[in-house]
């Protein structure tokens, strides 16, 4: 070979090797926003008919009640509380959240299931004509939303740990989204608007099987310590239950606060929230259940999109904070205090910004502090809190709505 042909050949070679540093990082930057953005409306997606049952919980008793022996008191209360719709959106997916981080981690059988489920889930909802067929579907829906979930954050720990916060925030975004388009479109009619959001459960498969890039693109090393750890799983199922139980106490420090705040910020949403009606005010009493559900859903999107901007690293003081709602809202369910519309607007902000907070901040420590090849698990595990917290607020809702419904109206009400 000739030294000019070499010399061409080794500017070739160099030309070449540029050109692949340049493209590579190109690659990697694609790769991140589109996980970043895959995530976000995962969330969206996931949680979106899960916020969408609980703003239409109060539809959805009265579309089934013969309005007049279903009614108690000199109060006017519907016999059944939303809490009993609430129950049916949030047990299922307890019992998805407490069952997944134990089994095999097959994602993409996980995520096919949730979206026909979701789908059947609004179907039933749509066509029912009895209080137990609506039922059915608001548990499917919650099936989907606890599995996906669980699912999603195992799998954030694949990608960069800020997918956790676009997560966050795209589940606020849902909060929103889901209650403000529900609110508005319930203009033609609860079941032309739930089978309008038969498009949710697409967007989802389109994003996670389009959108997001393959883990093997952004992180190898994750790769093959999960196919370590599902090996383990597969030949030694006992020994791998018995490491994976043996790591929940370290979590508690996450899991009790985490419990607590969602506790009372249900027990408030489900409990109070259908028995506050301050008259002659801006929004008509029958309408304010709807508007305070996408009131609190405005400040918990908002809260769940700040991890970015600052961290909050003792999660137990959120739980105080939404304690002392629990004592507002309650004593005003009761007494009906507080004159104007607008203050209970203030305060709902207020306690969806705290509930918010506390969901991302756990999430984006764990993702965080996690040793890598405990982060899935821990990610998994912890989810389960929340659910354990909304499920004693629904039970705890049923009790003190039937108990508020028997008192007599304060004077002067």
């Amino acid at each position: 070979m000739s030294e000019n042909t070499k010399k061409c050949a080794m500017a070739d070679f160099r030309s070449q090797t540029e050109l692949v540093d340049e493209v590579t990082p190109l690659k990697k930057k694609s790769t991140h926003w589109r996980g970043l953005v895959a995530y976000w409306i995962l969330g969206l997606c996931n949680n979106f008919g899960y916020v969408v049952m609980l703003t239409a919980a109060d539809d959805i008793i009265k579309s089934h009640s013969d309005s007049h022996d279903e009614r108690k008191g000199a109060r006017d209360c519907i016999h059944l509380s939303t809490g009993a719709i609430l129950l049916a959106d949030i047990l299922p997916a307890l019992f998805v959240k407490l069952l997944a981080p134990f089994i095999p981690f097959f994602v993409h059988v996980r995520v096919g299931l949730c979206i026909i489920v979701a789908g059947a889930g609004f179907l039933m909802v749509a066509f029912s004509d009895n209080i137990t067929m609506s039922i059915a579907g608001v548990v499917l829906t919650s099936f989907c939303s606890g599995l996906g979930e669980v699912t999603f954050l195992q799998y954030s720990a694949f990608y960069d740990k800020n997918v956790v916060s676009t997560w966050s925030s795209g589940t606020g975004g849902a909060g929103v989204i889901g209650a403000a388009t529900y609110t508005i479109l319930n203009t033609f009619g609860m079941k032309n608007t739930l089978l309008i959001m038969l498009i949710v459960p697409i967007t989802m498969g389109i994003s996670f099987w389009i959108i997001l890039p393959r883990p093997s693109d952004e992180d190898k090393k994750m790769v093959e310590i999960q196919k370590r750890v599902n090996l383990e799983e597969v030949d030694s199922p006992l020994r791998s239950f018995s490491k994976k139980v043996k790591k929940i106490p370290s979590l508690m420090k996450f899991i009790i606060p985490l419990c607590t705040v969602y506790l009372f910020e249900y027990f408030i949403n489900q409990g109070t929230f259908e028995l506050i009606k301050i008259k002659n005010d801006f929004v008509h009493p029958d309408k304010q259940y709807h508007w305070l559900q996408v009131d609190y859903q405005i400040g918990v999107f908002l809260s769940r999109s700040s991890v970015n901007l600052f961290h909050v690293r003792h999660i137990w003081v959120f739980s105080l904070l939404q304690l002392l709602n629990v004592v507002i809202f309650t004593t005003e369910a009761m007494y009906y205090y507080i004159p104007y519309f607008w203050i209970i607007l203030a305060l709902t902000f207020w306690e969806g910004l705290l509930g918010g907070a506390a969901y991302v901040n756990t999430f984006y420590r764990i993702s965080a502090e996690s040793k890598e090849e405990d982060k899935q698990f821990s990610l998994a595990a912890t989810s389960f809190s929340d659910s354990i917290g909304i499920s004693m607020a629904g039970v705890l809702a049923i009790y003190a709505h039937n108990k508020i419904c028997d008192m007599p109206l304060p004077s002067g009400a």
